[in-house]
């Protein structure tokens, strides 16, 4: 046998054998593809596992809710297209971690918990109110120090004491102080812990962070309704901060202060 064919019938061989183990290998999860992969937590559009699904690997605090922004059922059937807030059924929770289910955005209001590796039908509540969900329960929730934090920083509109003092002014309205150097350390602490919020509005008592034209980064402290309190020369109330080309995105204070 001549060593071109030798090394065609190799070839041959092991095509074969890659290709056995290929459809041997188990599905893993992908990104998005309207298919309930293992690792995945899944919505149904219809009650018992059937219509369109919409797949996802991570947490989501805001679906949106028009297209072509909105998360959306990507699966084949029922449902197709259209966009997952507020139109789910049925979920299968395909992930390690039990996951939960909120009727609001933001992880808020009533939730129904699906445990890792259980398919379950929304209960009355969430079914076709589904907004938000936690693979492994939200580790950030709403601060419920907020209204007071909140009333703190309005108390001191127009004060002309607190120019510079931009994370020092957040920390006080939640009645601590030297937890972070700076805005941009903390805006840091909560990147690394994958905390930042971008693309929805900030619940009243978050920080509100900016890379600023400072290496200290600058934050603000909302105050709900698509409005901030920030410090500088006067203390002052802004709703277009998310207009601003350096605005970073929002997260809940550390839950320890």
């Amino acid at each position: 046998m001549n060593i071109r064919k030798s090394l065609a019938i190799v070839g041959t061989a092991l095509a074969i054998t890659t290709s056995i183990l290929a459809v041997a290998s188990p599905a893993s999860a992908a990104s998005r593809d309207g298919v309930c992969d293992s690792g995945e937590f899944c919505y149904y559009y219809n009650s018992n596992y059937a219509g369109s699904v919409s797949d996802f690997t991570t947490s989501v605090d805001d679906y949106g809710t028009t297209q072509p922004s909105c998360y959306e059922f990507k699966g084949s059937g029922a449902g197709q297209g259209l966009c997952i807030k507020n139109n789910a059924a049925s979920a299968w929770n395909r992930t390690s971690k039990s996951v939960v289910v909120y009727f609001n955005s933001n992880f808020g209001g009533a939730t129904q918990t699906i445990a890792a590796g259980a398919r379950a039908n929304l209960n009355a509540t969430l079914k076709n109110n589904n907004a938000s969900h936690a693979i492994g329960g939200t580790t950030n929730p709403a601060d419920p120090r907020a209204a007071e934090a909140v009333a703190f920083a309005k108390a001191r509109l127009g004060h002309t004491d607190w120019n510079n003092e931009c994370e020092l002014f957040v920390e006080r309205a939640f009645g601590t102080s030297g937890r972070f150097a700076t805005a941009r350390a903390h805006y840091l602490w909560q990147r690394d812990n994958g905390r930042i919020h971008t693309g929805t509005v900030p619940p009243a008592g978050t920080a509100v962070f900016f890379t600023s034209t400072t290496s200290a980064g600058h934050v603000m402290l909302s105050i709900g309704g698509n409005s901030a309190i920030s410090t500088g020369p006067t203390v002052y109330q802004t709703s277009t901060f998310r207009d601003r080309s350096d605005y970073l995105g929002w997260a809940y204070v550390p839950g320890g202060w």
